[in-house]
């Protein structure tokens, strides 16, 4: 009888030690679940975002006598693009093309196509307005200012759609104007994917300008 009592309390004390360490491992896990139930997932970067942070590398100045295109106003072109000057300029609104930049040898399929002017006094939203509104493609057209040294600029995003396209895609332009005329800088590309890609180089454009 003794040893049966022994027994039932040796037993007894197992299971108290099973139960005591139940208890302190479903505490543990509910501490690390809370833990992790608090922390916050990190925010989405949109494809738009990442490449305007990018920094795309310089390939060299436009604009003055002694370049591709001689311009009003200079700035730098992307590494690879390559810049041509426009022979028979068609003209868009109140400025003419002048200038290509193909990014083509940098891998992408669009260009970087610049318009300018004669002096004038319009200043540069004027002038980007006319030239979205010229095209009759263009729609949800949605304007911004920019800062490049003392150059006062007017950005532009916005919808094109031609007979040809399944589906609009995403456009931008911005303008500037200086004392020898105004000038319009344009991006397309061939979807929205490939504008979204050579966004870098439109942002080199605007850091770089000078009137």
């Amino acid at each position: 009888m003794l040893v049966g009592a022994g027994n039932r309390r040796h037993g007894t004390a197992k299971a108290a030690l099973l139960a005591a360490s139940l208890t302190a491992l479903t505490a543990l896990t509910g501490c690390s679940e809370a833990a992790n139930e608090g922390a916050k997932p990190p925010a989405p970067v949109t494809a738009s975002a990442t490449a305007r942070e990018a920094t795309a590398e310089s390939g060299g100045n436009i604009g003055a006598a002694d370049s591709a295109c001689k311009l009003p106003a200079t700035f730098d072109i992307a590494k690879d693009w390559t810049a041509e000057a426009v022979t028979d300029p068609p003209r868009q609104g109140p400025v003419a093309l002048v200038c290509e930049v193909d990014a083509k040898p940098a891998g992408h399929i669009g260009f970087l196509r610049v318009w300018t002017a004669g002096p004038g006094t319009a200043d540069a939203r004027a002038v980007l307005e006319a030239f979205v509104t010229a095209d009759k493609n263009t729609s949800k057209a949605r304007y911004s200012t920019f800062q490049a040294g003392p150059l006062a600029g007017v950005e532009v995003r916005y919808a094109y759609q031609s007979q040809f396209d399944d589906a609009a895609k995403t456009e931008r332009a911005l303008a500037v104007t200086t004392p020898r005329g105004p000038v319009v800088v344009h991006l397309g590309g061939m979807d929205d994917a490939e504008h979204e890609a050579m966004l870098p180089a439109f942002e080199l454009v605007k850091r770089t300008l000078k009137g």
